[in-house]
């Protein structure tokens, strides 16, 4: 069953997750996906006004809004929830993470895909907005706050506004990056912010040897005089 295995994958991503009970009753992102589960369902046998319906209510007691046309796929797991927002046409593959604030949302008024469409094994960080009938590949990682609206191929790592590739992995992610953010990421910008650093550091290290070196000066310069001084 498709929620049972929602709530064990939480255990793998969640390390303050404790009980089975807790996650039911205290996540609003399993709650979300119960009310999901069951619109989703509603909407496929043509009960659409119900499913909607359904789909209210869980926005509004979970703060998440998942339109009950939605393709979800396994161990979905939506981290802290609140503001979560899926349209209509998105398709989101197996074991995906969502953070709260991300949006899966279109950018035309027609009819037809107008949502993205995530792979498997997707991570998209707090506050991100994925914008249009887009795909996002396997394993691709998406950088908190970013704004995508481009496709991104597989194992890739994107960030900022408008987004772009900060790393390209020829493996596949088989390790969570909490909010998306790795250790590695090969930024152009971060290098050059972290090599505009270094230098300050070395010109400062510098600057203190030559202070160092002028005081110890001033103090022989000093000594010398207190002892001509001294022997008139």
């Amino acid at each position: 069953m498709k929620f049972i295995e929602d709530i064990q994958s939480i255990f793998n991503r969640d390390p303050a997750a404790r009980n089975t009970f807790e996650i039911i009753t205290c996540y609003a992102g399993v709650q979300a996906m119960l009310f999901y589960r069951l619109a989703h369902r509603l909407w496929r046998l043509k009960f659409k006004w119900l499913a909607r319906f359904i789909s209210s209510l869980a926005r509004w007691f979970t703060g998440i809004e998942i339109h009950p046309g939605a393709v979800i796929g396994r161990r979905f797991f939506i981290d802290h929830g609140m503001g979560v927002v899926i349209g209509e046409t998105a398709k989101i593959g197996d074991d995906c993470t969502l953070y709260h604030g991300v949006t899966l949302g279109g950018t035309t008024w027609k009819k037809g895909q107008r949502h993205p469409t995530l792979g498997n094994n997707v991570v998209i960080g707090a506050g991100a907005k994925i914008l249009g009938p887009i795909t996002l590949g396997d394993h691709v990682r998406v950088g908190s706050n970013s704004v995508v609206v481009k496709s991104i191929n597989e194992s890739q790592t994107v960030a900022g506004v408008p987004s772009r590739v900060l790393k390209i992995s020829d493996t596949k992610l088989n390790h969570f990056d909490s909010y998306a953010v790795g250790d590695d990421v090969d930024d152009p910008t971060v290098k050059a912010i972290n090599s505009i650093l270094t230098h300050l550091h070395n010109v400062d290290l510098q600057l203190h040897k030559v202070s160092k070196e002028l005081n110890i000066k001033d103090q022989k310069d000093t000594s010398v005089n207190n002892l001509e001084i001294e022997s008139k």
